[in-house]
């Protein structure tokens, strides 16, 4: 008795079953969608894939997703370039963009400090984010911190006034947070990270204890 399908058809449910978030019945779906679809509607896929590997790219100064680098952000003279909010991922700079409440610039780190899966600061885009800081502040981040990416920290500089960690609430975001903030400070730079408490519409009977503790921490004049 067969156990998978033959050919073709096998390996591309195989090929969807590896991407993040889809499992074995997902792929399955997905491929037998493609087959019964319009042969424009599979090329046009096709076509996108190729497209998104062919042209995208990451931004040179704030490592961002982009087709021509700097990014329609960095370059953009309307932005205030004296506020870096730095995100773990690509997808984090379009949820604080949905908000319309920021008007910085961004840097991109590519991930979070994570031990367990061997993801260390040497992985980060770390050393791009203090040449974005004052060639001063630069120079006396690599004399204060006896780190490999303050040491490689070069000359530049944006005369950047305020650094806003938005990392995720989690414990590698909260690691990254605690090291970044470590490494700035010598720079003399303003380092603020996002504020922490309830959800709109949430109730404080199903709130945890650290998100009340936070929220009651961060409380502000009514």
């Amino acid at each position: 008795m067969a156990l998978a399908y033959d050919g073709a058809i096998q390996n591309l449910i195989d090929a969807f079953a590896r991407l993040p978030g889809i499992g074995p019945k997902g792929a399955q779906r997905i491929a037998f969608y493609l087959l019964g679809a319009d042969e424009s509607e599979a090329r046009e896929l096709a076509d996108a894939i190729a497209e998104v590997k062919a042209r995208v790219r990451f931004c040179d100064v704030c490592g961002n997703v982009c087709e021509t680098s700097p990014c329609p952000i960095c370059a953009d003279p309307r932005r205030d370039h004296t506020i870096i909010c730095v995100v773990q991922e690509p997808k984090d700079v379009m949820s604080i963009e949905r908000t319309r409440e920021f008007r910085g610039v961004y840097h991109v780190l590519g991930g979070a400090i994570n031990p367990m899966a061997n993801v260390g600061p040497q992985d980060l885009n770390i050393p791009k984010l203090l040449r974005r800081l004052s060639p001063q502040s630069v120079s006396d981040a690599a004399g204060a911190a006896d780190s490999a990416d303050a040491q490689g920290a070069a000359q530049g500089g944006e005369d950047v006034r305020e650094v806003i960690l938005a990392l995720n609430p989690n414990i590698e975001g909260e690691a990254t947070t605690t090291y970044l903030a470590r490494l700035i400070a010598p720079c003399g730079v303003k380092v603020t990270r996002l504020a922490s408490g309830l959800p709109v519409g949430g109730d404080l009977e199903y709130a945890d204890e650290i998100t009340l503790g936070r929220a009651l921490a961060g409380r502000r004049e009514a």
